[in-house]
This record gives structure tokens, C-alpha cells and sequence, in this order.
């Protein structure tokens, strides 16, 4: 008898590691594999409506990113900003959701890539074939943090009881209080951490870490990943049962 395999996940994370060592294995700059891990991203979303996902988040621009060179910063910046513009009428098209989690009231995000981040979200505000998310100057504890400064100040101010805080109250606080928990991460380039992405969200989470370098990674690799996962047990803490 064949083994019975459990549903598409609802919802897959992806941590997309690899464009350095890409770049660097064919004496390139580590923006060139920035920019190729856009052909990556996009055969994947495309492979995520195939399987019917319903949401996929992928980590764009962490907290952290910031303390890379200057001139790196600047280009991911100006290709986050790029990219949007290019692209953003081909996933209205497509029925992409985008929706982008993260601090973009950092004073460091300029006034022009907020607004394309805000034109791109309102544009494609109507679609449900795949809600595409984009952590971008996202970190998990920041996000827990500001959770819990939320929280703090409706304590402060006596619409909330402390004693009644509860797991709702902090997942309601979050960036995007609607968005599922991922049932899979990946991250890409064997590299096996998870680099401060959606620590809240992930807790039980199933993860993949396959040694694909992004720029290298497609469709049939998200395929996999999701089909390894549907061959597992997920116990969410339990026992095993069968």
C-alpha cells in the first residue's frame, strides 16, 4: 500500500541564501547574484500558484542586511525598488497578493521605494491566486518586540489587562496579523540556520535545507521540497498516532 501523503502546504517560507558564493564561483560581484536570484524568484512564485499554494513568503532584506557594504545596501535597495516597477503589473496580472512585512518606516528606506511598496500593495490588493510576501528590513525579534511594545502601551493606557495577554494578543500584533503560520521554510545553499525569520510564526514549522544556491533554484526544487515535506509527520508537539 502506497503511503498517504499529507496536503500542499498552505503556506512556504523561503530563506533565499546563495547569491554571494554564486557570484563569487564566477569571479563576479555579489550583485550579479542579486540580480539573477530575480529569475529564481519568479519561476519559483510561478511553481508555487502550480502546486496551489496559497501564500509564499520569502526574506528579502533583513534587520541585519544593513551592516553590509555601503554599496551593497545601495543596490539591493535600488533593486528592491526596480524590481517592483518592472514587475508589479505582471503579478496583478498573474492574481499575486503582495504584501511586504517589515519596518518600512526606517528612516534608511527612502520616500520613493516606500511609496512603490505601498502603489505595488494597493494595485494588487484585490487578487487571492497566491498572497506573495515580502519580508523586507524584517527581523523576528524586532517584530516580537514591537509586538510586545503594542501590548505594553494598551496596558498603559487600561484597555488591555495584563493578566489577559494571552498568544492571540501577540500573534494579533504582529506585521500581518492574517497571514498563517508557514507549514515549511526553506533556505536555500545547504546553509542550516534560520537567520532571525519569522521566529514567532515558524514555531512548528517543518524546514528544508536543500544546497541549491538561489540563483540556481526553481520551480522543481520547490516542488521537492514540498514533497518531501508532505511525506511527514507533523505532531505539533503530540505523539505520533497510527
Amino acid at each position: 500500500m502506497s503511503e498517504a501523503l499529507r496536503p500542499v502546504p498552505r503556506h512556504v517560507a523561503i530563506i533565499m541564501d546563495g547569491n554571494g558564493r554564486w557570484a563569487n564561483a564566477r569571479g563576479e560581484q555579489r550583485m550579479y547574484g542579486h540580480a539573477r536570484g530575480e529569475a529564481a524568484l519568479f519561476d519559483v512564485v510561478e511553481g508555487a500558484i502550480e502546486l496551489g499554494l496559497e501564500w509564499l513568503t520569502v526574506y528579502a532584506f533583513s534587520t541585519e542586511n544593513w551592516s553590509r557594504p555601503d554599496d551593497e545596501v545601495a543596490f539591493l535597495m535600488q533593486f528592491n525598488e526596480d524590481l517592483l516597477l518592472r514587475r508589479r503589473d505582471e503579478l496583478n496580472g498573474m492574481g499575486v497578493r503582495v504584501i511586504f512585512i517589515g519596518d518600512r518606516n526606517d528612516p534608511r528606506v527612502s520616500d520613493r521605494l516606500r511609496g512603490h511598496i505601498a502603489d505595488t500593495e494597493a494595485l494588487t490588493a484585490g487578487n487571492d491566486t497566491l498572497h506573495l510576501v515580502f519580508a523586507f528590513n524584517y527581523g523576528g525579534r524586532r517584530e516580537i518586540t514591537e509586538a510586545a511594545r503594542a501590548l505594553a502601551r494598551r496596558a498603559a493606557d487600561g484597555t488591555l489587562d495584563p493578566a489577559d495577554i494571552d498568544i492571540g494578543h501577540v500573534a494579533a500584533s504582529l506585521y500581518a496579523p492574517d497571514m498563517p503560520d508557514p507549514d515549511l521554510v526553506i533556505r536555500s545553499s545547504g546553509e542550516i540556520r534560520v537567520s532571525n525569520f519569522l521566529l514567532w510564526q515558524a514555531a512548528y514549522a517543518e524546514f528544508s535545507f536543500p544546497e541549491t544556491l538561489w540563483p540556481d533554484f526553481r520551480r522543481e526544487h520547490l516542488a521537492a521540497c514540498v514533497e518531501d515535506y508532505r511525506r511527514r509527520g507533523r505532531r505539533f508537539g503530540g505523539v505520533a498516532t497510527g
